[in-house]
């Protein structure tokens, strides 16, 4: 017994542990750009079932409750909290922010696809909108060497003012990914995501259609962290990792006091 109590306290700690990681990271996303919170998410290990519930107890009776110990617990999984984050003025033309659901989508190195809610983009030496990386903004929009000004209305049409014209051009329209199943997409970093076999398919379309969010020109979404939720999770995830290592403790000196008393 003392050894199994020694075995669901250290399972515990690696758990309370892999907690803490998610919540620093939280912590230090704070002021990123469009970031997204995580949240752990706990399950019990298999259960020794001792004697089940219903179990023959004597010939014409049955056992009422079961007999079943725990082993302890595990992270099953990080869920992304998908909650908009604050709208933040920038007065930048090329700042975008989603005000709703959705995702910009990139073009990564490879060819391959990756999806954002950060929409600090700039424009490259040939006059693409790319993301501060380089990365192609899906799909392409280039705009002219010698634009006096650049509007991006909320549906995602994107026009230009030259000096030459003197008139708004049309230069085309940035489209929204949205998905049946968000929490299924991939982080790798650098605020991209990427879609799985559990996200589905992007489904592209243009912004404020089918529920997909606008587009808020000069403006980019804050991280959704609260860092007041983010502390108090902090002190609770410290507090069940101190008992957990005084469970440790404890059954320590159970041993020691029974290897003496033999």
């Amino acid at each position: 017994m003392p050894n199994s109590a020694l075995h669901v306290a250290r399972t515990g700690l690696e758990a309370q542990d892999t907690r803490m990681r998610v919540i620093a990271n939280n912590l230090a996303n704070v002021g990123t750009t469009g970031f997204k919170r995580d949240r752990a998410n706990f399950a019990t290990l298999a259960y020794q079932n001792m004697r089940v519930a219903g179990q023959q107890s004597s010939n014409e009776t049955q056992y009422a409750t079961g007999l079943n110990l725990g082993t302890g617990v595990s992270v099953q999984s990080t869920s992304r909290i998908e909650t908009q984050g604050t709208l933040n003025n920038t007065g930048n033309a090329l700042d975008l922010a989603l005000d709703g659901e959705g995702y910009f989508q990139v073009e990564l190195p490879g060819g391959k696809l990756g999806y954002t809610r950060a929409g600090n983009f700039t424009r490259s030496a040939e006059g693409e909108l790319v993301t501060t990386q380089g990365y192609r903004v899906m799909p392409g929009i280039t705009i002219p060497e010698d634009a006096t000004a650049i509007t991006v209305a909320p549906d995602g049409t994107v026009s230009a003012t030259t000096a030459d014209s003197g008139a708004a051009s049309e230069l085309g329209q940035i489209q929204v990914a949205s998905f049946t199943n968000p929490a299924g997409l991939q982080a790798t970093g650098d605020n991209f995501l990427l879609e799985t076999s559990a996200s589905g398919a992007a489904q592209m379309g243009a912004p404020g259609e089918n529920g997909r969010g606008g587009i808020k020109q000069g403006m980019l979404e804050g991280s959704n962290v609260n860092v007041v939720e983010e502390l108090v999770d902090m002190i609770e995830c410290q507090r069940a990792y101190e008992v957990n290592s005084k469970m440790i403790s404890a059954v320590d000196e159970m041993l020691r006091n029974a290897n003496q008393t033999m």
